[in-house]
């Protein structure tokens, strides 16, 4: 993606919510570019005392010398550095604020905008802390190969999965296109292999359709192209006189806050959609628009504990203001907001800079929004093609 020069910020969840495995990642999404210094940069000649600001980092330059002089092996200076920068922002203790070194901030560029590259078309989030399969996207090699909703990832080209994360089971899957992956999965009480061909897979921030007199807009994320997409969908409703709409968070891991706030601008006209308070103190405010095309259109959000952060951001301000029926599962929970500075080496820092509150005051963290109707979607549901949340949405609406 290319680094704007106007910092913007993302709201997004850590790993744990659900990825888009080798299509779309559905990240939770940082951002924000300002060039920025900060203090966890050590040179490459760690032989000399460094102190930036406040900070003095005569300790660490004492660790690289001892383990230079005593170390049985090869040190590589890049990947030192890389690990103090890591363990500098690590103790933080705040886990959404992370350093990427460089092929990692690539690959998170790639996730936002939705092609990265090889992969096998399946959503992977984490049940019960272990990988999961949460659904396959149509005409992908992870449908076609027969992988299914609620089948839990043990091993990966013969290594297993017990200690990764969702970010690990998702890279050791990504790969070169025409390149076969093994996957080794649990369904129930069976254990099932599959080799699988990675394919170049790409799917866009929002589609949409018309079921009877409900228009249907599905967000995967919110990126540069959502506000576009999801006018356009909007427009195409009015124009064919929709009865109603539903718009589909489920699995959406956040994004881009002022897409966040365009999507909200749809229903509401020059509303506060979110405020950001740093310190316990306002620093900011997002409002809609002036040209909510679905004003008064009534509206079925439909959520679940995948839905995060940008996603909150609209549910939540949907729900405030009356002007759509939240309907589905309490959402993830995360209140805050991150940017993203480059750092040297093409290395970033994805940090939280703020707390955001919705247009009643509540900041959700940890805690999620509760649906105004609570339905529930299981493994067995989705292997069978079933949508009860779905089907919940459409009886609301009439349809």
């Amino acid at each position: 993606m290319e680094i704007p020069e106007t910092p913007k910020q993302w709201s997004f969840a850590p790993s744990t919510f659900v990825l888009i495995l080798a299509c779309t990642a559905i990240i939770g999404y940082a951002a924000g570019t300002r060039n920025d210094q900060i203090a966890s940069i050590v040179g490459p000649a760690l032989g000399f005392k460094v102190t930036t600001g406040s900070l003095d980092l005569a300790s660490v330059q004492a660790t690289y010398r001892q383990l230079k002089s005593n170390y049985d092996g090869n040190l590589d200076d890049q990947a030192l550095i890389n690990g103090a920068s890591r363990g500098l922002v690590a103790a933080a203790g705040d886990q959404f604020t992370i350093y990427m070194d460089k092929k990692e901030a690539e690959e998170f560029n790639k996730d936002l905008s939705g092609d990265i590259g090889g992969g096998i078309g399946a959503e992977i989030g984490s049940r019960s802390n272990k990988p999961t399969v949460i659904r396959t996207l149509d005409g992908t090699p992870a449908q076609r190969a027969g992988l299914l909703a609620g089948d839990v990832i043990v091993a990966v080209n013969d290594q297993s999965t017990e200690d990764w994360s969702i970010d690990d089971t998702v890279s050791k899957i990504r790969g070169e296109v025409g390149t076969t992956v093994k996957i080794k999965v649990y369904r129930g009480s069976d254990t099932k292999d599959f080799d699988i061909t990675r394919e170049k897979i790409t799917s866009p921030s929002v589609d949409s359709k018309i079921d009877g007199n409900t228009g249907v807009i599905t967000m995967r994320r919110f990126d540069e192209t959502t506000t576009d997409l999801a006018r356009q969908a909007a427009q195409d409703f009015k124009d064919k006189k929709v009865k109603g709409v539903i718009l589909d968070l489920r699995g959406n891991g956040g994004g881009l806050l002022t897409a966040a706030r365009d999507v909200v601008g749809i229903w509401l006209n020059d509303k506060v959609v979110v405020s950001e308070r740093t310190n316990g103190k306002t620093t900011d405010e997002q409002r809609s628009g002036t040209n909510a095309i679905l004003a008064g259109v009534p509206t079925v959000v439909l959520v679940n504990g995948s839905s995060a952060s940008a996603s909150e951001i609209v549910a939540g301000a949907l729900q405030d203001y009356g002007a759509a029926t939240l309907v589905g599962e309490k959402t993830y929970g995360k209140g805050s907001v991150q940017k993203l500075i480059e750092l040297p080496n093409g290395s970033v820092l994805k940090v939280t800079i703020a707390r955001w509150y919705t247009p009643k005051g509540k900041n959700i963290n940890k805690q999620g929004i509760s649906p105004d109707e609570t339905v529930k979607l299981s493994a067995a549901d989705a292997n069978a093609g079933r949508d009860p949340q779905m089907a919940a949405a459409l009886t609301r609406l009439g349809n």
